[in-house]
């Protein structure tokens, strides 16, 4: 189609996880492509769109709050047309349409990418053959979504300049009790491997350093497509990159791993990092959580990860409260916890979604226990990685620049292969120069609960590979 003589002021906030975060990218992408632009204030934009996350209860709230508080923006501000897309819109469309009547297009998970067609709707109403769809917002959500990214669509990247995360599949085909994902995004689509090698060499021509591999299940990667491939093959394309110095594995549910995923996590480009949501550790629970795996299981992985993967760090997440739960399996989640001393965690209080298949089960757990759990797990973890984190003063890391803190302009901002963008610990570099996207050798001077304090080393005495992040 045309693009619209009139340019649109767009503002869009984006809510939920990292795969959201790629979603807002693209539409981004493809409204600036189309001569709109971005406006930083929504008090001054003529269109307002809300990506929303639905996962859990207080999520829902997140995203049904911010709604509301963009919706005063049409009564006091410049705001013409509001509109959401994102979980919480496929899972509840019609309902946000009967309880919010600000707004003005309620969009699923499949139709986001429509919207260069709805701004040019906006812009010329009496130009638009299909307008008078637009009015009907159930019109636009597909109940079984199919869409799919790929290297074809425009994208602004809003990570870092040097660091961007990389969708490689949408949906998921496990059947967790507590989950709604298969729900919202439907079955698992993997992308090719062609195409994500296109992406990604599009990065790194961009500066992109650092790629932070995102799906829903990322060990399933490929099990879909004809000719079947796997994670372990899309690594070994994407280590072949120019540019390319970090891989980042995220969300890597934890089923066995094929010869070649071993063999790839040992490129030295591939960093020593896996994000792998383990959501409990008693077989009670995990039967009941449908998670296809039981405690042995578990124990026999992790082992094997770490004996295997020299200097690994994980990142892993827990859900307390899940129905069923007795204080003989918190018990149980607690002594695991204490035993691996994970380098990241996170733990997230059981949410009773209606469109999960544990939305019935009996023996809910009440709401004070759930907290009161989720505040051990978390202030245990606290003092675990304060504790970790002194170990590692006096030592030296290979860290990628992240830019000046937030706190203060007389910090910058590191992160080494084992922390993640935005969601691990930071290291603030208090001596020393660098650019944004430099890799620099720091040595460790003090630690907090999460993050360290560090000075750059002399660069004449530095000696290290840009793709080997090991620490001495």
């Amino acid at each position: 189609m045309k693009s619209s003589q009139k340019q649109i002021s767009v503002h869009l906030t984006t809510l939920g996880c990292p795969k959201n975060r790629v979603d807002s990218e693209h539409i981004l992408g493809s409204l600036l492509n189309d001569h709109h632009h971005y406006q930083e204030d929504p008090q001054k934009a003529e269109v307002i769109i809300v990506n929303t996350c639905g996962f859990i209860h207080e999520a829902k709230q997140e995203s049904i709050d911010t709604i509301i508080e963009m919706a005063e923006y049409k009564n006091a501000g410049s705001c013409k047309t509001l509109i959401v897309t994102g979980c919480l819109s496929q899972l509840y469309g019609k309902d946000l349409k009967s309880e919010i009547p600000e707004l003005d297009y309620v969009l699923g998970i499949d139709a986001y990418q429509k919207l260069p067609e709805i701004l040019e709707s906006v812009a010329n109403p009496k130009e638009s053959d299909a307008y008078e769809e637009w009015e009907h917002p159930e019109h636009l959500i597909d109940f079984e979504p199919k869409f799919l990214h790929s290297s074809s669509m425009p994208r602004v990247n809003s990570l870092f300049p040097h660091s961007a995360y990389l969708k490689i599949s949408e949906g998921c085909n496990n059947t967790c009790s507590f989950c709604t994902i298969p729900k919202i995004r439907g079955k698992q689509r993997s992308r090719s491997i062609d195409d994500l090698i296109k992406e990604t060499k599009s990065l790194a021509k961009q500066g992109v350093k650092e790629i932070n591999l995102l799906a829903q299940d990322l060990t399933a990667y490929g099990y879909d497509l004809n000719p079947r491939t796997s994670l372990g093959y899309l690594l070994q394309s994407l280590v072949e990159i120019e540019g390319i110095e970090w891989i980042r594995l995220h969300y890597a549910y934890p089923r066995p791993f094929s010869p070649k995923l071993w063999e790839m996590l040992q490129h030295p480009k591939v960093c020593k990092y896996i994000d792998m949501p383990l959501q409990h550790i008693s077989d009670n629970v995990l039967k009941l959580m449908k998670r296809g795996h039981n405690t042995a299981y578990i124990m026999k992985k992790l082992n094997e990860l770490r004996s295997r993967l020299n200097g690994l760090y994980m990142r892993t997440s827990f859900v307390v409260g899940f129905p069923g739960e007795t204080d003989k399996d918190f018990q149980q989640l607690v002594d695991f916890v204490k035993d691996q001393q994970f380098e990241w965690m996170g733990v997230f209080e059981y949410s009773n979604e209606e469109h999960s298949a544990a939305y019935q089960l009996a023996d809910q757990v009440p709401d004070h226990v759930k907290k009161e759990r989720r505040h051990i797990l978390m202030n245990m973890q606290k003092k675990m990685s304060h504790k970790k984190l002194q170990q590692q003063i006096g030592k030296e890391f290979v860290v990628l620049v992240d830019g000046v803190s937030d706190e203060t302009d007389l910090l910058l901002e590191a992160r080494h292969y084992g922390m993640a963008p935005k969601v691990d610990g930071k290291i603030y570099i208090n001596d020393g120069i660098a650019n944004v996207g430099d890799f620099v050798r720091v040595k460790i001077e003090s630690a907090h609960e999460y993050d360290l304090i560090a000075k750059i080393c002399n660069k004449d005495d530095t000696h290290y590979s840009l793709s080997q992040p090991a620490c001495t």
